[in-house]
């Protein structure tokens, strides 16, 4: 029993390993706690030169290009289709990482399509995923 414990305790079970499920991204922001933690940015504020880079990532390992583009204040759109599920969702939350670190914003776009933008890059408007859903 106490073998059990520390077992547990060295070496926890990870339930998340569902391997029938599919690829999880909630598109929540996370909300300030305080008014002082709350950045907003003006419109009318944003650089002429802003600019947006297309992703079709083969690999895992051209997360890492994404990174660096959202570390040069690019905004980037990847469709992940072409990904095996687990290394898409490893793709995102490699990316969800970079972004919470660069005070960015993430949101799915499309089926395997999501958007990454750095701090500098305001982001309005809403796209309904549902199908039967009517404006």
């Amino acid at each position: 029993m106490v073998f059990n414990k520390i077992k547990e305790f060295v070496a926890p079970v990870d339930e998340d390993e569902d391997e029938g499920e599919e690829l999880q991204f909630t598109g929540r922001e996370v909300q300030p706690v305080s008014t002082y933690e709350s950045k907003q940015t003006n419109l009318n504020n944003i650089s002429k030169n802003t600019q947006m880079v297309m992703f079709e990532p083969r690999s895992f390992e051209q997360a890492e290009e994404i990174a660096r583009h959202l570390k040069q204040t690019r905004g980037c759109i990847i469709n992940l289709h072409r990904l095996q599920r687990e290394y898409a969702q490893r793709t995102i939350d490699f990316l969800s990482g970079v972004v919470f670190a660069l005070d960015g914003t993430i949101q799915k776009v499309g089926h395997n399509v999501i958007f990454c933008a750095p701090r500098n890059v305001g982001v309005e408007g809403n796209i309904s995923l549902d199908k039967g859903e009517d404006e």
